[in-house]
């Protein structure tokens, strides 16, 4: 995916993005709301499309979940950083962390992808990287991201891929004319230190007696 939504000019970006933090959410963003908050070039318009695009606003206009959750300060560069990651998908294959010095590369998708000139290239271009600065990428409120994934939480709960279905090896002893089973129950954790304990102690404490 990649949006062919661009700025004029971005000169007003940031102070367009602080005014959804620190305003109430409207009940339609408009051009009548932009110029009422204090933005009323011809220029900053082209900024209602693409909060469509990255979706902060429905189809209609009205602010969406993702706009009402820019607005938590706490939360605002990794909101956009994650609608970043949607609406320009096609350049985070190009560099999964982008930059400026990716900026002939932006551009070279672009002109690929939309069949753009030179010049709608280099603003479009122009347009991602100053909403890159507003973001985070470090940071993520998928659950992908923070762990709260049920999927990812039961890969990250399976066994290592050599041992019993159940995740439980079984140790077989014979003490006389006695034949006796010892199951040994493993924690849910993927870290081979913890299984490498586990099985030196078993072989010090009971396969080599």
């Amino acid at each position: 995916m990649l949006t062919s939504r661009y700025m004029v000019s971005v000169k007003n970006l940031p102070a367009i993005f602080a005014k959804i933090v620190d305003g109430a959410a409207p009940k339609n963003f408009t051009q009548s709301h932009l110029k009422s908050i204090g933005f009323t070039s011809s220029n900053d318009q082209p900024i209602i499309p693409l909060l469509k695009d990255l979706g902060f606003l429905s189809a209609e206009g009205a602010p969406t979940k993702r706009y009402l959750d820019y607005r938590d300060r706490s939360r605002s560069k990794a909101v956009l950083a994650d609608a970043l990651r949607e609406t320009y998908e096609d350049l985070f294959h190009i560099n999964e962390n982008p930059s400026d010095t990716d900026r002939q590369a932006i551009e070279g998708k672009f002109k690929a992808t939309h069949n753009v000139s030179d010049e709608v290239a280099s603003r479009q271009a122009m347009t991602f990287l100053a909403l890159l600065k507003l973001a985070d990428l470090k940071a993520s409120t998928s659950s992908a991201k923070t762990g709260s994934d049920p999927a990812a939480i039961d890969e990250a709960k399976k066994p290592p891929e050599d041992l019993p279905p159940t995740g439980r090896p079984h140790v077989t002893r014979q003490l006389g004319g006695i034949r006796y089973n010892i199951e040994i129950h493993l924690p849910a954790t993927k870290d081979p230190e913890v299984f490498n304990a586990i099985f030196k102690s078993l072989k010090a404490h009971l396969l080599d007696e």
